[in-house]
């Protein structure tokens, strides 16, 4: 197989985006010179797993993505701790902090993202001691050394990250309260019903939630915070108390060097089907950083499936590999709280043109909805209980055909329910991890190459390694080979 690219790939961030990347083009290509610039210092890891970090139940270094060897063993020369500062495109170059001026055949931008710091006052000249965002693994350790001392949080942001974060730091027995300024939690991936659900999954888990609470500021006593100032509808002012405060305010995509760069930048760097800046062929964008047909994805599986696509092209292993757009599946797993998010969530029994089935027992912190429209699976929500979120995924990113008995979308073993999960009935084609897009087939492939364990087949395929939700129905089926295999012998 001819390289890729006889100038070299360099790689402009090593994030989940970007080490995903390298892995896949390396795999397909062991020649062509590649260079990836990390800013920060330590090897990528899953950033999906951070929430575990921060309660303690997870070590930093089991969320690795790389071995420590790997860079070495498949030549790729790794600038850990080195930021990228300029790219020059006439001379295909990039410079960096070390002062190194590295050249080009293809460049690849997978920069990722930054947490949003809202302009207020307490935050002009910067984050005030005890006050954190939340979003990369330093940050983690620093809340982390920070909770050690302290009684009282606050997280700013009721998001995906907000609600991983108050989970983080009630696992470490801090009083913590969510302040959201929207009228219920996770309002991009939830609907009203299910926020409030969540609500009191929270407060059952020692989580406060302030809705509607609009932060007009923190304050602070000796350059350390003290707490955050809300205002109140009628006029004035409440102060939460607080001693650790925790920032979740939303992402931005990291654009600076595009931008200054030249590259056209909507929200993020814009890029065609081939995830090819607009600006410059040269130049290939994934992840966060990029943005394709006006979406710009903050999930992690369809940045591994722009990383597969653009490997495949570089390598030329898949010349028509396209990126053509992905289904946005949310899922949450964090200590006490389960939940899977998918597609059109927002439509309710009035809406003309979709049929909505929903189950809610908020006593038991349990919320299933499916939204239907035209025999197809549009959008649907999983909290608390998400048995059935393999088979609902499956439906949604196939558009495939629904069962006549709608209940069987909520609840696993009714009449006519497609039984996705069992892995007795589970087609070989069918996707198990969607982070990695695994399907049983590739699984049992793996299984009967000598991989016996869970473990083993997570190694192996990449399984489970995601997001993590997938990993009973991975166990499942290695387990159900086994009892196969013990049958066979028999």
């Amino acid at each position: 197989m001819s390289p890729a690219d006889p100038a070299g790939v360099v790689v402009v961030g090593n994030g989940m985006a970007g080490s995903r990347f390298v892995d896949e083009l390396r795999s397909r290509d062991a020649a062509t010179p590649v260079t990836v610039f990390g800013a920060e210092a330590q090897r990528p890891y899953n950033r999906i797993l951070l929430s575990n970090v921060l309660a303690g139940k997870t070590r930093p270094d089991h969320i690795s993505l790389v071995d420590a060897a790997w860079y070495a063993a498949h030549g790729v020369d790794a600038r850990l701790g080195v930021e990228a500062t300029r790219i020059d495109r006439a001379a295909r170059t990039v410079h960096a902090s070390d002062g190194t001026v590295t050249p080009y055949g293809t460049l690849v931008l997978a920069t990722g993202s930054t947490a949003f710091v809202p302009p207020m006052p307490g935050l002009e000249d910067g984050l005030p001691r005890g006050a954190e965002v939340f979003r990369t693994l330093e940050d983690c350790r620093r809340i982390s050394a920070l909770a050690e001392s302290a009684r009282r949080a606050v997280v700013v942001g009721g998001g995906l990250l907000g609600i991983e974060a108050a989970r983080g730091l009630t696992g470490r027995g801090l009083v913590v309260t969510v302040l959201h300024l929207a009228g219920h939690l996770m309002e991009r991936q939830l609907d009203p019903a299910a926020g409030k659900v969540l609500v009191r999954t929270l407060a059952a888990l020692g989580i406060g939630t302030r809705l509607q609470a609009a932060v007009t500021g923190l304050r602070t006593d000796g350059g350390a915070v003290t707490g955050v100032e809300l205002a109140l509808p009628g006029g004035g002012t409440e102060v939460v108390d607080a001693d650790l405060v925790v920032l979740s305010c939303g992402v931005r995509p990291e654009v600076g060097l595009a931008r200054d760069a030249g590259l056209a930048v909507g929200r993020a760097v814009i890029v065609d089907d081939e995830l090819r800046s607009v600006t410059d062929p040269a130049v290939r964008a994934i992840g966060e950083c990029s943005e394709h047909r006006d979406e710009v994805y903050g999930l992690v599986a369809p940045a591994w499936e722009q990383a597969a696509v653009l490997a495949g092209l570089l390598a030329g292993t898949d010349p028509a590999a396209r990126f053509t757009g992905a289904r946005q599946i949310t899922r949450l797993k964090a200590a006490g709280i389960e939940l899977a998010s998918m597609g059109e969530t927002h439509f309710g029994d009035d809406d003309e043109d979709v049929e909505v089935v929903r189950f809610t027992d908020a006593a038991r912190g349990t919320y299933k909805k499916a939204v239907i429209r035209d025999g197809r699976l549009i959008g649907a929500i999983l909290l608390g209980e998400t048995s059935t979120a393999g088979t609902l995924t499956q439906l949604y990113d196939r558009a495939s055909p629904l069962p006549a008995e709608r209940l069987g979308l909520l609840f696993p073993g009714v009449d006519a329910a497609p039984e996705a999960e069992s892995p007795v009935r589970m087609p070989d084609a069918a996707t198990v991890c969607q982070c990695n897009n695994v399907s049983k087939g590739q699984i049992r492939a793996c299984w009967q190459s000598g991989a016996r364990t869970a473990d083993a087949v997570a190694r192996g395929t990449r399984a489970s390694t995601g997001c993590g939700s997938c990993r009973s129905a991975v166990e499942g089926i290695v387990a159900w080979l086994d009892e196969q295999d013990t049958v066979d012998v028999a």
